[in-house]
């Protein structure tokens, strides 16, 4: 039952990093993409009927956390709460920004927005990214399975290099769904920058990839497994979704975008396994699903709860999707 709840967690955050990940995504790239605030509109027109709903997936993430595995809810509270508090200001102030924009006809009261729209979005993927690198780098725990080190410890070289490459990623993936969703010049202009980001992303993937193996100790073990594939499906789809571009493809372009970023999601959680909170420096001082999870009776309950509710987030996510399906035009 702990590794089922470890498998759907895994899921629901993978959903969020490719569903509100091209999201977060048109954020940073919105200036480029944008250069008059019609253009920038019609960039948030893009994915106006969908964050909202996106959202749900990380809300939902935290609750399944909090059901399946209190343990490593409380423990990961105890070092990232400063951070924790940092994210739920961006995500409001990101919010706030698109709501807000269109409320005063003034250009400065919308650049104004346009501006904490952007740097609240970036923001947010750099703090996803380095907490993804502190989690495979392993974080200091003591007996209890609380943190005991520093906020200065997790804003280490090789979590920062992971967020860096996360805005990277997810910039690609935003630019991707725009020149999806977008027509004419915007659309062409998002393909283009597809393309300039392309090779940033793969310079940085193989560099984090090739410093996640000198940071795990066991990393050369989950190589001789089945979970090699998983970097090798990661740079297959990247491989396409630049293939794609160049055929203006767009829509195999977002499928292979979507493979790319979910497949990191997952090739990070099987590096990982059996770990929620790995320990630095060995894993084994961290805590294990095993260790985190409720009474049998609990998680069989949360379990039931968490499914129920993935069903009812994908229903509306296909029914959103399908409701607008059509492109916009923001020449102006």
């Amino acid at each position: 039952m702990s590794v089922a709840a470890f498998v759907i967690l895994a899921f629901m955050i993978a959903a969020y990093a490719l569903l509100d990940g091209y999201d977060l995504g048109v954020a940073a790239i919105a200036p480029i993409i944008g250069r008059t605030p019609n253009q920038r509109s019609a960039a948030m027109e893009a994915i106006g009927p969908f964050w909202n709903g996106n959202e749900v997936w990380l809300i939902a993430a935290g609750g399944a956390l909090f059901a399946l595995f209190p343990q490593a809810y409380a423990s990961a509270f105890s070092g990232f709460y400063l951070p924790f508090m940092v994210v739920l200001w961006l995500l409001m102030f990101r919010g706030i920004a698109l709501e807000l924009r269109n409320h005063l006809s003034a250009q400065l009261w919308q650049e104004f927005w346009d501006v904490c729209f952007t740097l609240s979005s970036t923001l947010l993927i750099l703090l996803f990214g380095v907490a993804i690198g502190n989690l495979l780098r392993g974080v200091p725990l003591d007996r209890s399975g609380y943190f005991v080190g520093s906020f200065a410890f997790l804003l280490n070289p090789y979590a920062v290099a992971v967020g860096l490459f996360a805005i990277a990623t997810l910039a690609m993936h935003g630019a991707v769904f725009l020149s999806m969703r977008l027509s004419g010049l915007l659309a062409e202009r998002a393909r283009k920058l597809v393309i300039r980001l392309w090779p940033l992303v793969l310079v940085i993937y193989l560099g984090v990839t090739v410093a996640t193996y000198f940071e795990r100790s066991n990393l050369t073990e989950l190589l001789s497994t089945w979970i090699v594939a998983l970097p090798v499906l990661s740079l297959a789809a990247l491989i396409f979704v630049l293939r794609a571009t160049r055929h203006a493809a767009s829509g195999r372009a977002f499928i292979a975008s979507s493979l790319f970023v979910g497949s990191l999601v997952a090739a990070a959680a099987a590096a990982m396994f059996p770990y929620l909170l790995p320990g630095f420096p060995h894993m084994s001082n961290g805590l294990s699903i095993y260790a985190a999870a409720p009474s049998p009776i609990s998680l069989t309950t949360a379990l039931i709860a968490t499914v129920a509710g993935i069903i009812v987030v994908v229903a509306y996510s296909v029914f959103v999707t399908r409701r607008f399906p059509r492109r916009i035009s923001g020449e102006t």
